[in-house]
């Protein structure tokens, strides 16, 4: 069995992020690079946890790590390595920060990449924790022509068959299809499993191929980045049973969640 999974190097989500300096004769594009932690996306590693899983339980098979991005994404490339994936592929992309690219550029390059690569399972976390697009995960697999199952919460494997659950409307609702398949993985499906400084020695000397993405023309403009508006202050309506019909007219007039 050879399962792909998809990875991204983000910023940290506890990382304070700050707009940078605009461009000259137009508004600011891009996140300030110092003092920014990156890391691999969270539902990333939910989505190799998985496959990890999954390799245990049929006692064999070839887990492959892909990132698109700069040289700087071979870090999360070695983590991966080390927390289980036994060959990893970085996709050279000029792309930094990650928010470079649209979602369709960067599904093109991994749909173009893995057309080449044998694979029986395509994995993605549902979104990545900086553009919360959740959208690369679906295209990739469309343009792959594999059939996919978004915001999978349990994967069953059974005679070249792959069964996923996943929430619908507060339901689980079950799919059934033919490999190769590709799933975005959900909370819940699994908990990553943080290597030891054993695996992280030894996945120095697994394999970490690199291939020259193949990019398409953009098909989204990011015309500026901006801070969300500050939040407004509190209000004291009193104290006690007094305050009780303020804070109700409060709810009901004002923040309308009455």
């Amino acid at each position: 069995m050879n399962i792909v999974v998809c990875v991204k190097r983000v910023p940290h989500t506890a990382t304070k992020v700050r707009i940078g300096p605009p461009e000259a004769g137009s508004r600011p594009r891009a996140i300030q690079l110092q003092g920014v932690e990156f890391t691999m996306s969270p539902y990333d590693e939910i989505a190799l946890a998985e496959a990890v899983r999954l390799k245990e339980a049929a006692g064999a098979g070839t887990i492959t790590a892909v990132s698109l991005g700069t040289d700087d994404a071979q870090q999360i490339l070695r983590t991966a390595l080390a927390m289980g994936a036994d060959a990893a592929i970085l996709l050279r992309a000029p792309a930094p920060i990650g928010l470079e690219l649209d979602g369709f550029q960067v599904a093109s390059a991994l749909a173009s990449a893995l057309k080449e690569q044998p694979l029986d399972l395509l994995f993605f976390g549902r979104l990545a924790a900086d553009d919360q697009g959740s959208q690369v995960g679906t295209i990739t697999a469309r343009l792959l022509g594999i059939p996919s199952v978004a915001d999978v919460t349990r994967v069953e494997l059974e005679s070249g068959r792959a069964r996923f659950h996943h929430l619908v409307d507060g339901r689980v609702e079950v799919v059934e299809c033919r490999l190769p398949a590709a799933m975005t993985a959900q909370k819940g499906l699994v908990e990553p499993r943080y290597p030891s400084i054993k695996q992280i020695m030894t996945a120095k000397q697994k394999r970490l191929d690199t291939i020259e993405a193949r990019l398409p023309a953009p098909a989204l403009e990011v015309v500026a980045l901006e801070p969300p508006p500050p939040r407004k202050p509190g209000r004291f309506v009193g104290t006690g049973p007094e305050a009780v019909p303020e804070l109700l007219k409060a709810l009901r007039e004002e923040a309308k969640v009455l």
